[in-house]
């Protein structure tokens, strides 16, 4: 075979090849678009479960540290900043758990309420001198239903 007629077969293959690239890259020749609607259908939201899982805390008031027991952590002052950390600094845990304590009803950070909560807990309360007013409330009724009775 011949140089020039294998140069031609292979000019030949190179454009045919080149033709069917370029072919391939600009999509069918023939296509017309004529503005037909696309029906779209939604798609139906499938139904998913959270879970919350919300934060509990017990407060002490004599450090004035919150402990979660879902996060295992203590929250606390610190200057004028907010920490939280797997053990309070300044007091042990074994001192902090036999000192008196206070079930929170928050369920969000203790940051919101602490205000609050310092004023009804001070740092010197203890159940026992929970609620003073009521006790005497309770004898002032007692009295009072004695000396119905007596009448």
């Amino acid at each position: 075979m011949s140089n020039g007629l294998l140069s031609f077969k292979i000019r030949t293959v190179g454009i045919v090849f080149g033709v069917a690239i370029m072919g391939a890259w600009t999509g069918c020749v023939g296509y017309v678009d004529r503005g037909e609607p696309v029906v779209m259908y939604p798609i139906e939201p499938v139904a998913q479960t959270t879970f919350v899982i919300e934060d509990d805390y017990v407060y002490y008031p004599s450090y004035q540290i919150y402990y979660s027991s879902r996060r295992h952590q203590y929250a606390y002052r610190d200057g004028h900043n907010w920490i939280s950390r797997p053990a309070p600094r300044g007091v042990t845990i074994n001192q902090l758990q036999a000192s008196p304590s206070v079930q929170m009803e928050f369920h969000d950070s203790p940051v919101q309420h602490h205000e609050a909560v310092a004023k009804q807990y001070p740092k010197n309360w203890s159940p026992s001198r929970a609620n003073p007013e009521r006790k005497e409330n309770r004898k002032d009724e007692q009295r009072d239903k004695r000396n119905d009775n007596q009448h």
